[in-house]
């Protein structure tokens, strides 16, 4: 890069080429974030890092350029962990998408989803946790509202709260869930 001093005030100007090319450079940044977010909505900050090899700062950077320029939204929640989304991804989706992309918990959705009302040992023995790990994932998902617990005769039975909204996402943005659990009901999905 060539840079051009002004000794009269201290001044220094980077060559009309030079600026071309880091505008350019960082429109490449910024074009390749908004397709990594737009594969993968509910990214989150640490992964962008690890896919971009960028530095805090430059990251930084242009994230909060993207955000203020209404590309790309950023969901930072209570327990202080950002995600990030297209501006076009509805607010009430963000939240399930958010939860969901937690391994654990997208498993216990699942299998939830495909045997309602089911007990906390059968959660417990298909999952393959320990039961302290499970317990703590539903009481999460529960205090989320994502499901409900209902008492039985000696066992309390979980189920999703909505249905129809945790298949949408599930279908919706699958690409953003890669895993074998999530492709294999999003085919049995596809056989009815």
């Amino acid at each position: 890069m060539n840079l051009i001093s002004n000794p009269s005030n201290g001044s220094i100007h980077i060559l009309k080429q030079d600026a071309l090319a880091l505008q350019e450079f960082r429109n490449d940044i910024d074009i390749s974030l908004l397709a990594c977010i737009d594969r993968n909505p509910g990214v989150r900050y640490r992964e962008l890092l690890r896919i971009f090899h960028l530095g805090n700062g430059v990251l930084t950077y242009h994230l909060s350029i993207l955000e203020r320029i209404g590309k790309i939204r950023a969901d930072r929640r209570k327990n202080k962990i950002t995600r990030y989304y297209l501006t076009g991804v509805p607010d009430e989706d963000t939240y399930l998408i958010g939860q969901m992309k937690n391994k654990v918990s997208r498993q216990l959705i699942l299998f939830i989803l495909e045997h309602d009302q089911c007990t906390f040992g059968e959660i417990v023995e298909n999952s393959g946790k320990a039961p302290s790990t499970i317990s703590w994932h539903l009481n999460r998902l529960r205090d989320a509202g994502i499901i409900s617990v209902s008492l039985g005769d000696r066992s309390q039975h979980y189920t999703i709260v909505d249905s129809r909204e945790v298949k949408k996402i599930l279908v919706i943005y699958k690409d953003a869930f890669l895993d074998k659990i999530v492709d294999n009901y999003i085919g049995i999905m596809d056989q009815l």
